[in-house]
Parts: structure tokens; C-alpha cells; sequence
């Protein structure tokens, strides 16, 4: 699984860097106008709610800006009346992608984003064609230098975590979506430091990337999560570290 936290990686510093130009708020602002919407707007009752204000406070957003945008999705205020839709496509090499939008045009989204695709080696799919190749899954990324492996183990599969997979980039700690907050609290309660805790989507299997390939697929992943409809891009590649690393650093 190493791709997925590879890139889980590479997010969570891209989103650090993103968040000083505003980009990230406003995902995040969506994100929690949405999740406010369908489960309303206590987070103690809301775990999706919950996930995103944690994702929000950790890249400094303002106190007001979340409360508005809680506001706005439990109908305080008036706002956007966004959706949620999830298009599939394929990337160089024949990577599967799962791409999840909150949009408030959907068929200016849909353009757009087959606009992306075409240009960077990919292409749209139609419903049904990569999702199978996805399953949802409660997903921790722990550093190494955060704890030991027999003791995480412990802690996460007393919890009723699935599976604890030791990667270069940490301990993948994987959860039924059901299971993870239960996880995540055990985690917490012992003080254990995660680089990413969320409802994620991990591939079945990966699809090996090297080369010129890897180079364009992460300039796809880049060109999609840059879009400001796009929340999520889920994909089954597997490249190599040191593409990966350049990547984080440009």
C-alpha cells in the first residue's frame, strides 16, 4: 500500500503550503457546509463533520470562517446549495481514478475536469468502470518515530483495527469505516501522533508507475486536487520514492 500513503504524505504537506494562499479554505469550507448539511452541525454527533474540522484547525483555518460555514450547510445561513458527485477516469498507465467533487455546476465540474484528463494523459470513464477497483476504508498513517510496531499494535488491534501494514513512510493502520473513530479515540487516548486520520477510499491492487509515467501521473493528481470543486482523487498507482519525493519538494 505504500503508493497510498506516499501520497497521503505529499498531501498533507501540500495542503500545509496551500492553505497560506487559501486554496485549502476553500475546500475545507465546502467540505464542512456538505458534512454540516447532511448530519448536522455538532460535531460530537457528526463524525464526518468532526474529521474536516480537524483537517481545517490543523492548517490555521479562522474560527469564524468554520463557524459560518457550519452555519451555512445547517441552513443558518443562506449559501451555496452544493452536491457531491464522484466521476471516474483512467490515468497514464492505466491507473484507476476515482475523483469526488462538490460542486454547485455540475456540468461545468464534469467539463472541466475531462478537460484535465485529456490533456494530461487521462480520461473520463463511465459509471461503474474503476470504482470496483476501491474499497472504503478507515485509514491512519502513524510515523515511525511516533511509537513501536508490538505496541501499536496493541493499542489499534484492541480497538478493532482490520490490519497494521509497516510501510518506509510509517504504520498504515486500516479500519472498517464503521471501526474508526473507535480506532482513532484509542489512538488519542494513548497520545499516539498520526500524520492522517480519514474515510478514505485504498485501492484492491496497484498499478507500478516508473519513469516518465510516474512524472505525468503525479502532475495529473496535482492538476485535479488543485481544481477548487475537487475534494478528493483516489488512484491505484504505485511510483517509486524518489519520484515521490521530487514531487513533494517542487
Amino acid at each position: 500500500m505504500s503508493g497510498h500513503s506516499r501520497w497521503a504524505t505529499i498531501k498533507r504537506k501540500k495542503a500545509a503550503a496551500d492553505a497560506k494562499k487559501g486554496q485549502t479554505f476553500t475546500k475545507y469550507i465546502r467540505e464542512i457546509i456538505v458534512a454540516a448539511k447532511l448530519g448536522g452541525g455538532d460535531p460530537a454527533n457528526n463524525p464526518r463533520l468532526r474529521t474536516v474540522l480537524e483537517k481545517a484547525k490543523a492548517v490555521n483555518m479562522p474560527a469564524d470562517n468554520i463557524k459560518k460555514a457550519i452555519q451555512k450547510g445547517t441552513g443558518e445561513l443562506p449559501g451555496v446549495n452544493y452536491e457531491e458527485i464522484t466521476y471516474e477516469g483512467y490515468g497514464p498507465g492505466g491507473v484507476a481514478l476515482l475523483i469526488k467533487v462538490t460542486t454547485d455546476n455540475k456540468n461545468r465540474s464534469a467539463a472541466e475536469i475531462r478537460t484535465i484528463l485529456s490533456k494530461m494523459g487521462g480520461s473520463m470513464a463511465a459509471v461503474g468502470s474503476t470504482a470496483w477497483q476501491f474499497e472504503q476504508k478507515g485509514y491512519i498513517l502513524v510515523p515511525k518515530e511516533t511509537i513501536g510496531e508490538e505496541e501499536l499494535m496493541e493499542i489499534a488491534l484492541e480497538a478493532g483495527a482490520q490490519d497494521i501494514i509497516n510501510e518506509e513512510t510509517g504504520y498504515e493502520v486500516i479500519t472498517q469505516p464503521q471501526d474508526f473513530e473507535k480506532v482513532k479515540k484509542a489512538l488519542d487516548d494513548k497520545s499516539v501522533k498520526y500524520i492522517t486520520a480519514e474515510i478514505t477510499m485504498i485501492p484492491k491492487s496497484y498499478v507500478k508507475l516508473e519513469g516518465a509515467q510516474a512524472e505525468q501521473m503525479l502532475k495529473l493528481m496535482d492538476a485535479l486536487e488543485e481544481h477548487d470543486d475537487v475534494q478528493n482523487v483516489y488512484a491505484n498507482f504505485d511510483i517509486p520514492q524518489e519520484i515521490m519525493d521530487k514531487m513533494s519538494t517542487e
